[in-house]
């Protein structure tokens, strides 16, 4: 049995670790958040200690390791800005780091930590579940059994409505989330390049507060790409249906077929981790160059080949002001 201490208990992806941690067979010892609304962990670890101050939680976690009780894995489930100081949190506090995607915002932190984890003897892993789902394993093996020189289309859409809270929380903060391409579109796009290799060219068609679209030429694949908060842009038969998201990748112009079997993507995870394997460093280095590369680029506007829904007209938040959606 391992032991875990986690920090960002109160966020949306918080109960995924803890059932990833206590379906393992492991024992959550510690968690922090700065935010109490924390109820869910009664129902996976009720004995484990909480904090919501970070200095009260370090200090806990010193204490018992000066009395040989030292956790093994610290998860990291904070806003997306401070994963790098967590991670170093941990490694520091001699446990190895779990942390959910982007792993960092910035390219150049991989290689400080890559340090870290040689100083400290301590490892980085990273939460790329899509790697694992049946249906995304299978088309690499397709892709990968290709004739060679084979370049597939493919059409990447994702739109997860969200409300006026997100401009008023960390997520609609680039600075801090990364913006929409990073915030909701990073564990697609590494999922794109673990199937079709290094990216040859990226453009930017747009990048607003609530969405981006672009085009990626991957060695064995060009992608159109949409990505946005806003329920607007969905296709009108979803939003007549009631339904809030919408989530289609389509290669070849057959849709791949991967809204199931997601249910237990973080346990499996978390299971690889712990059997000597999982997701590292380097692994997370060419989607990290993407996002932060789409972050930074210029929008071209409606040129060349765009994605069909970014001819969706903008629609202006009132409640946004230029310091929201600028770097």
């Amino acid at each position: 049995m391992k032991t875990f201490a986690l920090i960002g208990a109160a966020g949306y992806i918080a109960p995924r670790h803890f059932r990833a941690i206590k379906d393992t067979g492991n024992i959550l010892v510690a968690a922090l958040d700065k935010f109490d609304s924390v109820g869910i962990i009664d129902s996976y670890f009720p004995n484990a200690d909480f904090f919501t101050e970070f200095e009260r939680f370090d200090r806990h976690l010193e204490k018992n390791r000066h009395k040989g009780e030292k956790v093994d894995y610290v998860s990291i489930c904070s806003p997306n800005y401070l994963h790098d100081a967590h991670i170093r949190f941990a490694l520091r506090n001699n446990a190895h780091a779990i942390c959910e995607k982007p792993l960092v915002l910035n390219p150049w932190n991989l290689d400080s930590l890559n340090n870290i984890e040689k100083e400290t003897g301590k490892t980085v892993f990273t939460i790329l579940q899509l790697r694992l789902h049946s249906a995304v394993r299978e088309l690499k093996k397709y892709v990968d059994n290709s004739p060679s020189g084979k370049i597939f289309n493919v059409d990447l859409t994702y739109i997860t409505s969200r409300g006026n809270w997100y401009y008023a929380s960390w997520k609609g903060d680039h600075a801090k989330s990364g913006g929409i391409a990073t915030n909701i579109g990073v564990h697609f796009y590494d999922m794109l390049g673990w199937i079709f290799g290094e990216v040859k060219s990226s453009v930017v068609h747009e990048h607003t507060h609530d969405r981006a679209a672009g085009y990626i030429e991957f060695n064995k694949a060009r992608v159109r790409w949409f990505l946005s908060i806003n329920s607007q842009t969905l296709p009108r038969e979803v939003a007549v249906s009631g339904q809030t998201t919408y989530r289609s990748i389509q290669v070849e112009g057959r849709e791949l077929e991967f809204s199931s079997g997601f249910t237990d993507l973080h346990t499996d995870s978390y299971a690889d981790i712990l059997n000597g394997n999982g997701f590292r460093l380097e692994d997370n280095k060419r989607a990290i160059e993407l996002v932060h590369g789409i972050r930074f680029a210029d929008p071209i506007g409606l040129k060349g080949d765009y994605h069909p829904l970014a001819k969706r007209k903008n629609t202006n938040h009132p409640f946004l002001s230029k310091t929201n959606i600028s770097e």
